[in-house]
């Protein structure tokens, strides 16, 4: 079967010949990486088979983040880091997207677009959850994953997906407060919200002046949906955290003139097939092509690593919220918590000593 990799490799000089003018040098190095990818271009790996007792020289993988074949290991350890993290509570999948109109902006500036996304979606669920209606308090912890794609990966849909607990923190810090069963906030009041945040984010950025003004009397879409504990989350995004758009067993057929792949149309559990020109599939898989160093996972509030309030003291909290624990319990739980609290303490102790030695 062909692969990703196949497809630009047979289309990739023709994209670059008819769109030289427009390819910016981070896609040039992404379609250069994964078109070089287990071919050899990049070295060989020496492995000795204790089978044939034979050596095996394999080519070295890019490693590249948006290489759909090079990035199976990490995302089984972040699914493994995310899911111990979990919280024994209903999780949320808040979605944050972008209207038509606002895309073009973002394929422009993808650094400022993304990072308005981010900024505006966090600082909704902030503000809803700091409200008495919804929770009462700002003390709250959740984390995004941004996606430039939908089901169909030639298209352009900026969102960022948030994974919230149900529940925060009390302003105190000695108890944990949970948000009604089966909801977090309503999406008719976090739509104006959103969009007021990421008009102000535009602004500081200067870059309201190139949307549509209609835009900011529009329905911006946010979909808040109850995941359970969270763990099937977690698997959607995994996939997606370590690459991009499409993977290699979505590739149907790649020929001289087209490429044929699956797709899942949304609200439906049916795939269908798609085939587009070559040069159209390069354009579509390169336009998700991320800024340099971008971050598309980020965390907040106490799930952020520089938080004053650990996700030790939280679990404590809600450990003592649902019973399994007493607040005077010196059981082994009770004292691995309070062990790992103490190392954490004095690990970012050190490292604020060191950083001040420097």
């Amino acid at each position: 079967m062909p692969t990703v990799a196949d497809c630009l490799r047979q289309h990739g000089d023709e994209f670059l010949k008819q769109h030289a003018d427009k390819v910016t040098l981070q896609q040039r190095k992404v379609l250069s990486a994964i078109t070089r990818c287990r071919t050899g271009e990049l070295g060989h790996v020496i492995f000795a088979c204790d089978g044939c007792q034979r050596q095996h020289w394999v080519g070295r993988s890019c490693g590249n983040r948006h290489c759909p074949t090079c990035q199976h290991e990490k995302t089984q350890a972040w699914l493994q880091k995310q899911t111990a993290r979990l919280l024994p509570v209903t999780h949320y999948l808040v979605t944050f997207t972008v209207p038509d109109e606002v895309r073009s902006l973002l394929r422009a500036c993808p650094q400022q677009g993304y990072d308005a996304i981010f900024a505006a979606g966090a600082a909704t669920i902030r503000d809803l959850l700091a409200n008495p209606k919804w929770l009462g308090s700002p003390n709250v912890g959740f984390f995004g994953v941004l996606h430039t794609w939908g089901r169909d990966p030639m298209i352009f849909r900026p969102h960022v997906h948030f994974v919230v607990p149900g529940g925060g923190v009390s302003d105190d810090g000695t108890k944990w407060l949970a948000t009604p069963s089966n909801f977090l906030f309503p999406e008719a009041v976090a739509s104006p919200v959103y969009r007021q945040k990421f008009r102000e984010a535009l602004r500081a950025e200067g870059l309201e002046k190139n949307v549509d003004p209609s835009v900011w009397h529009r329905w911006w879409e946010v979909n808040v949906a109850p995941m359970s504990d969270g763990k099937s989350v977690l698997k959607y995004l995994a996939p997606y955290v370590f690459r991009v758009a499409i993977n290699d067993n979505r590739i149907v057929e790649c020929n001289e003139q087209t490429v044929t792949f699956q797709y899942k149309p949304s609200k439906s559990n049916t795939y269908k097939t798609r085939t587009v020109e070559g040069v159209k599939f390069v354009k579509g898989f390169l336009q998700h092509t991320l800024p340099k160093g971008f971050r598309k996972v980020r965390h907040f509030g106490w799930m952020a690593s520089n938080s004053q309030t650990t996700l030790d003291r939280v679990q404590w909290l809600v450990w003592l919220y649902l019973g399994w624990i007493s607040a005077g319990s010196s059981g082994s739980a009770a004292e691995s918590l309070r062990s790992r609290n103490h190392a954490s303490h004095n690990a970012r102790s050190a490292k604020t000593a060191a950083a001040s030695c420097e």
